[in-house]
């Protein structure tokens, strides 16, 4: 007898793979594209061309079930791409986000909205975030929903917004609005290498990942890295209580201190996430070699840590380490277990970068279905957590409570990111 999980699990492996969510898709989908600019090698070129164009799948061209006909773009660099992607694809450009959802009438008349608040001139705030108008935007297309009587899935890419209160108020309206709302990076969802994930129910004891970047732009998909394992721990979500975001020296004497305990973090799940890099910095003439910290001091100009303690007991260290890594990598002591569950976050190079691919399959499903894959709340717990590790910088390097952080979620049942 084939059961729920059954089900669910094939679904989840092969449906696309076979071209259709349902044996029946119907009609197609139309969808809006909100976004901040369309240009080359941006989020709306990494994201939705695969709507326009489609993208690989288990060996397989995907053409998603979905048309674009309509996008608001709000700022036109002069390398934009948007006008001649409208004419090729024959969508319209309007001149606002009601406009395009509406197509130029007086009703709702999209049935998805994908929202990508990334890249584009925008002012930075006092503590050094980019101000992208991603809450705004959601607040229009929330608006033109309460107005029209009707909703629609909707996608927000990284960050729900830079502030946390807005983050949770756009939770909370899709909730009260009762639209399927999915939103994050694509790193939770891309290959990994070894394809392991988090054992559901496993008692975790302290998590680690190890990235490149920069802060308010990489540490959110470093910190995605550690929640979508994370969230998979016995009693499932608990939320955030404190966390201290370190800089410059205080990352290496967080490093020699040995334990979490003693300020820094377990080494064995330092050198695990550099065994699963592959991009560990060498030094000139030399490879195959582990780094030595004093090499370490030398090529890792400015290190950052967030070090952040769970509700439920649970001790996590996010590192942007750039210079001696190039890509994401996790690792975690679990209970029981006498070596650190680790892994590489792969993410394929330019210029297909099919982690996008991995992503917007996600989005597709959440659009055709009406049921987002995992929690938006995933999200929602990440975006606080960057806000808090950029003020925790900004104030010294203080440690923060996080009380407003308890954010609580079951995470699915079902692993989510790509296999094959």
């Amino acid at each position: 007898m084939l059961t729920r999980r059954d089900f669910l699990g094939a679904v989840g492996a092969s449906a696309l793979g076979a071209g259709a969510f349902s044996a029946d898709p119907g009609p197609r989908k139309k969808m809006a594209v909100v976004t901040t600019e369309w240009r080359d090698r941006s989020h709306a070129w990494h994201m939705a061309e695969r709507f326009l164009a489609g993208y690989p799948i288990k060996g397989k061209w995907r053409r998603p079930a979905i048309d674009v006909v309509a996008a608001y773009v709000d700022q036109f660099p002069k390398n934009d791409l948007s006008r001649d992607r409208a004419r090729e694809s024959g969508f319209t450009i309007y001149k606002s986000v009601a406009e395009a959802l509406r197509c130029g009438t007086d009703k709702l008349a999209v049935d998805a909205v994908l929202i990508i608040g990334e890249h584009g001139d925008y002012p930075d705030n006092e503590f050094g975030q980019k101000k992208y108008p991603r809450y705004e935007f959601f607040k229009q297309v929330a608006e033109v929903f309460k107005k029209d009587g009707r909703a629609a899935p909707v996608f927000n890419d990284k960050h729900l917004s830079w502030k946390f209160a807005w983050a949770k108020e756009m939770v909370d309206t899709a909730r009260e609005l009762k639209f399927p709302f999915l939103a994050g990076s694509s790193l939770p969802v891309t290959w990994r290498m070894p394809a392991v994930d988090m054992p559901l129910g496993a008692e975790v004891e302290e998590v680690m990942c190890v990235a490149m970047g920069g802060v308010d732009s990489y540490d959110f998909h470093a910190l995605e890295v550690i929640q979508c394992m994370a969230e998979r721990r016995k009693g499932g979500e608990t939320g955030v209580v404190a966390l201290q975001a370190l800089r410059g020296d205080s990352v290496w004497n967080a490093l020699e201190a040995g334990s979490w305990k003693a300020g820094g973090w377990n080494p064995q799940l330092f050198d695990a996430c550099l065994c699963r890099s592959q991009t560990l910095a060498q030094a000139p003439t030399y490879s195959h070699r582990f780094p030595t910290v004093k090499q370490m001091r030398e090529w890792v100009k400015v290190p950052v840590a967030y070090r952040f303690e769970y509700a439920d007991g649970l001790k996590a260290t996010m590192l942007l380490m750039n210079g001696l890594v190039g890509d994401f990598t996790f690792a975690a002591r679990v209970r029981g277990e006498a070596e650190p569950l680790s892994t590489l976050f792969y993410l394929p190079p330019n210029p297909n970068v099919v982690y996008s691919a991995a992503l917007m399959s996600k989005v597709e499903e959440t659009f055709l279905t009406g049921r987002a894959p995992y929690p938006v709340e995933r999200t929602l717990l990440t975006s606080g957590l960057v806000e808090a590790g950029t003020h925790s910088l900004s104030k010294g390097q203080k440690r923060l409570e996080t009380p407003h952080l308890a954010v609580r979620y079951q995470a699915p049942r079902e692993s989510t990111f790509w296999k094959d």
